[in-house]
């Protein structure tokens, strides 16, 4: 079963789906995304949970509001959405911008994420690849005609004409330098899965820094398994080019991340998530 609504979160009058019935977990899209273009991840993990699939400030049915799309706001969103549904608690599977979305979640709002999966995101703006960096002060409304993302952003959205503003909000984004603080990251408490391709827009590098600053990167036979996992996807990009993208892999995906979400934690022995 499938509902929609909207949720009205601090000015934004946030589109949402939900797929399933099950334990409450939150999937995240990327830029220039709606839900439909999750693709067999979403039905994948609905199969078993209930998936609250929103699409965030600007995107697909949620009108843009005059506000800079940033990580925390958009982080902000989604906690409002969960009071809004009457959810204490849910786990947060993030692709991509998603993926930043849900890691500033796991900051600003802990109580509220159960479990945390990252996939194809950082938690700076140099984690992601110098070719990348220097391609996104090129990015123009024109380089996306004809592409899928602009076609359904023109079939869904409540203001068509508006995704130039979009892009240029996007774009704002992806050259204005971050660094989440070490401090923050270290502190996130939620069990975090971290996923990228091989050939991502994500440096390998970066993924590895995320994983030992949530814990990782020890030997697991004399020290214990730590909490955060890590997941190098072979012969995987980021999205293109088609085929190759860590969503077209949906299949390794499904078979790593509900086994991690419902495995139980060290705080909650013998309990699934």
């Amino acid at each position: 079963m499938t509902t929609t609504g909207y949720a009205p979160v601090n000015g934004v009058d946030l589109y949402y789906e939900v797929h399933g019935d099950g334990p409450p977990l939150v999937l995240l899209h990327g830029a220039y995304m709606t839900v439909d273009m999750l693709g067999p991840l979403l039905p994948g993990l609905a199969a078993t949970r209930r998936v609250i699939a929103p699409e965030l400030q600007g995107h697909g049915h949620t009108a843009d509001i005059d506000r800079p799309l940033t990580y925390e706001h958009m982080a902000d969103d989604i906690a409002a959405l969960l009071g809004h549904l009457g959810i204490e608690a849910a786990n947060v599977v993030g692709y991509s911008m998603g993926g930043g979305v849900g890691l500033q979640l796991a900051i600003r709002h802990p109580a509220v994420v159960r479990k945390l999966v990252v996939v194809s995101a950082s938690y700076a703006l140099d984690g992601m690849h110098a070719s990348a960096l220097e391609m996104f002060p090129t990015i123009t409304p024109e380089l996306f005609a004809g592409s899928p993302m602009a076609e359904a952003y023109h079939r869904v959205a409540p203001n068509p004409d508006h995704f130039p503003v979009l892009v240029e909000k996007l774009t704002r984004l992806n050259t204005t330098p971050f660094a989440w603080p070490a401090a923050d990251i270290r502190g996130i408490a939620a069990p975090t899965m971290i996923v990228l391709g091989d050939s991502d827009g994500i440096r390998l590098e970066h993924a590895v820094e995320l994983f030992q600053l949530l814990g990782g990167g020890v030997m697991g036979d004399l020290e214990g398994m730590p909490r955060p996992q890590l997941a190098v996807l072979p012969g995987t990009s980021h999205f293109v080019p088609p085929g190759s993208g860590v969503l077209d892999r949906s299949d390794w995906l499904l078979a790593m991340i509900p086994p991690f979400l419902d495995a139980p934690t060290p705080d909650a022995a013998g309990a699934a998530s």
